[in-house]
């Protein structure tokens, strides 16, 4: 079997290594690429290189985009491909990401480490607990799971939002049909939902207004979910207390945008997947549904066209 991939000569070694029974032919992702070279099978980024249609057209039948955000992906270009992704893979490091904001703001890192005598005393503050606080969850996927899992045995309450009427599957976890319900009765609100146009500014102005004062908002998905204009409307006014961002729109942000300065965001450059090991984790995904390729067997991660993710 001959699989094309786009992807670091590292990165494809490991799946040389772990099925050297496939033939892996590395494509260049700008310019014309080579005659002779073709593919049932397609390893590659999930946004768009220069010459995809043409790789497209040398017999692929089959694509998966190493990544778990498919938002960018070239969909017009497909004619009848299947194509997957690294869904879940980065799920573990994004939960521990989101708990971790979540305890500094209760917490009150790391504005409550002191370099000198505090002006209120020794032994003395006012923090927060997760323990009877609510989670808001937008998404239900493998990373907004992987929170409930780690947020519940701090003894928070879980509720989520998704736009299927599917109850949740989650033990502990109750399933909510109104995003402004699910935000009025939330401590803590943590994005996790897919960017398609369906989710576009799904954080509007309406659902900050209907928002729980005080509230912490937590986005690990996509900056194209959030109006961000709203929010720092919502910002100004004390609705959201903090807003933790690991994702924005653009990226990067350009120099000068005031959510670098503002005092109530802590943004970071998209860094919440980062762990030991996990780009092994992405690859690992791909290594599997290729075995069940090989073997007629049904994928994994399988995104729809028509919703886009």
């Amino acid at each position: 079997m001959k699989v094309m991939h786009q992807i670091r000569a590292a990165v494809a070694a490991k799946v040389v290594a772990a099925m050297p029974e496939v033939e892996l032919i590395a494509v260049p992702s700008e310019g014309d690429v080579p005659a002779g070279i073709s593919g049932e099978v397609l390893l590659t980024y999930p946004w768009a290189s220069a010459n995809l249609g043409q790789i497209l057209a040398r017999g692929v039948r089959w694509i998966h985009a190493l990544g778990t955000g498919v938002d960018a992906f070239p969909f017009d270009l497909l004619s009848g491909q299947t194509l997957t992704c690294s869904r879940g893979g980065s799920a573990v490091p994004i939960a521990e990401w989101a708990l971790a904001t979540m305890l500094a703001f209760e917490k009150r890192l790391p504005e409550s480490w002191i370099q000198s005598v505090p002006a209120e005393g020794w032994s003395r503050a006012a923090l927060g607990t997760l323990d009877g606080k609510t989670l808001g969850l937008i998404g239900l996927g493998a990373i907004a799971t992987a929170v409930a899992q780690r947020a519940l045995p701090f003894g928070m309450q879980v509720r989520a939002y998704r736009r299927s009427a599917a109850p949740s599957t989650i033990a502990g976890v109750e399933g909510v049909r109104s995003l402004a319900g699910l935000v009025a009765a939330s401590d803590h609100v943590v994005i996790a939902a897919p960017a398609t146009a369906a989710t576009h500014h799904l954080l509007n102005s309406g659902i900050f207004a209907a928002m729980k004062t005080g509230a912490h908002l937590v986005n690990v998905a996509r900056g194209a979910l959030v109006d961000q204009d709203a929010l720092r409307v919502a910002l100004d006014d004390g609705t959201v207390a903090l807003a933790s961002l690991d994702a924005v729109e653009p990226e990067p942000l350009p120099h000068g945008h005031w959510m670098y300065t503002h005092p109530r965001v802590r943004l970071s450059p998209h860094i919440s997947w980062s762990m030991p090991g996990a780009a092994d984790l992405l690859v690992q995904l791909f290594i599997d549904n290729l075995r069940r390729y090989r073997a007629g067997q049904p994928l994994d991660g399988i995104v729809d066209l028509t919703a886009r993710y």
